[in-house]
């Protein structure tokens, strides 16, 4: 939590929410959740818009999610009967800004909360009372699945993604129970929906990709970006995924060691049956991952990997992973070759860590390069 300085003294505030919710996870299944929004009317469609954020400066995300102010109420979480929440539902659901009024009890006290899945959250405080007071814009997708009352969350989340619906935008309608069959609607916690819609999303989009032909060759792919780097090797073989991530003393999650903490987890052709040690990023890059293979109509052995270094030491959420490996598969990758010696090659080109210490650690990398071995001894045992 980092404590900021010109916050509004205010409690009665006017201004177009992005539009953004708050639904906490602590008490559950009594949680507080509210509306945000920051002191601005016009277009803020941006603060609360982690798909548009990649280009932008951290310093500038952090700007304008902490001008961001939420007004927060205790509810149960299945307690959608409430017609707070229906006002909930009303800005949560819109595509575009919607100008609200907030009273708070008291002013908001000035902190930004950082968390390792949600985006930062600006000041807050327990609110008395919240209207709307400008039209919100719903799409007509978004309001056929809030008003079928038998259509299942997973049904609704993966009709939006293949309308168009931006996954932020997914995560903030299921965040507030606007998602599922009537009789199962419940609240859920933000940085519990940001995971369940890159988890739901990514099995639909594998399911696909386990009937596509395998890719040839290898690809290699690299990305630099505020004190990170994202290195993705895609190689021949049947659909399986690892996620890893190296922190450098310094960093965000390995403050106080000496030494560089490496932590990962993969799954095979059919997936996992537990939740990855590794949080939430895990399923924000698999759906990065997956979203490439569909585009290309290929399956393969997918490995991500991540390097923080001394610098990046503030945890923004989950969007970061997510953004910064489907922007890195918009570029073009650094070499395609049938070759894995020329991976390894240039790999410590870009990888501080090098590619020794990442194939100590990667249970895939230790399959490919076994496999490639192998391949070369029949080759010349057959001569």
């Amino acid at each position: 939590m980092l404590r900021i300085g010109n916050i509004t003294e205010q409690r009665e505030l006017y201004g177009s929410s992005p539009p953004s919710v708050f639904a906490g996870r602590a008490g559950y299944p009594f949680i507080n959740i509210g509306p945000s929004t920051p002191l601005t009317v016009g277009d803020t469609s941006l603060y609360d818009m982690p798909e548009k954020w990649i280009d932008l400066g951290l310093e500038d995300i952090i700007s304008f999610r902490m001008s961001m102010v939420t007004g927060i109420k205790r509810v149960r979480i299945d307690n959608l009967k409430d017609p707070f929440i229906d006002r909930i539902h009303e800005l949560a659901i819109s595509i575009k800004p919607v100008d609200v009024e907030i009273k708070l009890a008291k002013p908001p006290k000035p902190f930004l909360k950082l968390y390792e899945h949600e985006p930062p959250q600006g000041p807050r405080s327990v609110l008395e009372s919240f209207k709307i007071t400008s039209n919100p814009r719903v799409l007509r997708v978004v309001d056929r699945v809030y008003n079928d009352p038998n259509i299942k969350a997973r049904d609704a989340i993966i009709m939006l993604y293949f309308n168009g619906i931006p996954i932020s935008s997914i995560q903030r309608m299921l965040s507030v129970g606007a998602l599922g069959r009537f009789v199962d609607r419940k609240i859920v916690p933000t940085r519990w929906s940001i995971t369940a819609v890159d988890y739901t999303v990514s099995n639909k989009l594998i399911e696909e990709i386990r009937e596509y032909p395998v890719m040839s060759g290898y690809r290699m792919f690299v990305r630099k970006h505020y004190d990170n780097l994202f290195i993705a090797i895609l190689g021949e073989g049947k659909w399986s995924f690892e996620w890893m991530e190296a922190w450098y003393p310094g960093s965000t999650w390995n403050p106080g060691s000496d030494n560089v903490i490496i932590e990962g987890d993969y799954e095979g052709f059919h997936g996992r049956r537990s939740y990855p040690s590794i949080g939430g990023c895990y399923y924000a890059c698999r759906l990065a991952v997956a979203e490439y293979l569909v585009r290309e109509r290929r399956q393969c052995n997918a490995i991500v990997l991540r390097e923080i270094y001394p610098g990046f030491n503030i945890p923004i959420g989950v969007w970061f992973v997510r953004e910064n490996v489907r922007k890195m598969f918009r570029e073009q990758p650094v070499i395609i070759t049938n070759k894995f010696s020329e991976i390894i090659e240039i790999f410590d080109q870009y990888s501080r860590i090098g590619f020794r210490k990442w194939l100590m650690n990667s249970r895939l990398l230790r399959r490919i390069v076994f496999n490639e071995s192998l391949t070369r001894f029949l080759e010349k045992y057959k001569e």
